[in-house]
């Protein structure tokens, strides 16, 4: 039978407490990472300890603080025509995000600006369409209840394109969507497929397309008569980083760009796989928005003016991640995803 662990809150919080109370070495690297997916798990007193800035091996200095600067563009009138008048009449765009791991969406040094790649993308489109961007924080939990209530217009937060998620969003893509298996510097592990999981402890989050695959693959182990993967679900980034540096967890299992930027930024850890997120299909990831409401199209043409005049791929550069760029972003519906787009 499949196995499935979920960590106590309580035992979760004592782990937390006693590794900043110990001053763990494995915790001293992360200036943004120690944060939760929302703000209620980070430390108060934390933030002036935190760098500025971060250079990684890949020569990437990553900026972590309030102060962004973040890359611009100019209102593209075309695609600023395509937004629906229910959505444009307000001036801005909503977009909701979940602030969870570098380089992806996190906390600034502050404890409270959500910046990262997925914010930079999301400032470009609302520049293209002439609308002031409006970046709230949710968890990964909330924000498609919250997106077909009509809170949120657009969600950028590494979402990955997959058949249950089409037959209630429109999609435009902007990235690529690998998933990275994570693991102690020490390891062997080379992980492939699902014979290589076997039996070990793998940390993965909740409703995410990575969980998707984990079950995919255990179901693939236990139909051989094989041990299945132990899944360990935990509440934050500092949690699960702190299981597997600490031996709790084999492997951990999540986007490819945050687990890169670790390998990239701490000593102990190293990738050992990657899997693309639609596995066994390939996906990308895309800007999610209600099903049908006529906003899609309206991203999609601002991606492709920022794509054409260059802004796209200085974002991309600045955060470490051009080598998933995408030569155009794509509208993808219910109907084009069955087609196979």
């Amino acid at each position: 039978m499949l196995r499935i662990t979920r960590i106590p809150a309580a035992a979760r919080k004592t782990s937390f407490a006693a590794a900043r109370k110990t001053r763990l070495p494995a915790l001293a690297v992360l200036p943004a990472v120690v944060l939760a997916a929302l703000a209620g798990c980070s430390d108060p007193g934390a933030s002036a300890a935190k760098p500025a800035s971060q250079a990684a091996k890949n020569g990437v200095v990553y900026n972590t603080s309030v102060n962004q600067n973040r890359i611009r563009d100019e209102k593209d009138a075309a695609a600023a025509a395509k937004v629906p008048a229910a959505i444009s009449k307000d001036g801005k765009l909503t977009v909701a995000t979940t602030a969870g791991a570098i380089p992806l969406s996190f906390h600034a040094t502050d404890d409270k600006t959500p910046i990262g790649v997925e914010a930079d993308i999301a400032q470009l489109v609302a520049d293209k369409l002439g609308l002031a961007l409006d970046l709230q924080v949710t968890s990964w939990e909330n924000w498609p209840l919250k997106t077909q209530s009509g809170d949120f217009e657009a969600v950028f937060s590494n979402v990955g394109i997959n058949a249950a998620r089409v037959k209630l969003f429109d999609f435009s893509t902007y990235r690529a969507a690998y998933m990275g298996f994570e693991a102690k510097k020490s390891a062997s592990y080379d992980i492939k497929g699902p014979d290589d999981i076997t039996g070990l402890k793998i940390s993965v989050g909740s409703g995410t397309n990575q969980e998707k695959i984990l079950l995919a693959w255990n179901k693939a182990l236990e139909a051989k008569g094989r041990a299945p993967a132990t899944l360990q679900y935990y509440s934050s980034d500092a949690d699960t980083i702190l299981a597997l540096s600490s031996g709790r967890t084999d492997l951990n299992l999540a986007p490819y760009p945050s687990v890169t930027y670790r390998e990239n930024t701490r000593d102990d850890l190293k990738v050992v796989g990657k899997v693309n997120a639609g596995w066994p299909s390939e996906t990308l990831v895309a800007a999610t928005t209600l099903k049908g409401n006529g906003l899609a199209p309206a991203i999609t043409d601002a991606l492709n003016s920022a794509i054409k005049d260059g802004s796209y791929g200085k974002v991309l550069e600045r955060w470490g991640l051009s080598e998933e760029a995408v030569p155009e972003s794509k509208t993808v519906t219910e109907a084009t995803f069955g087609a196979g787009a």
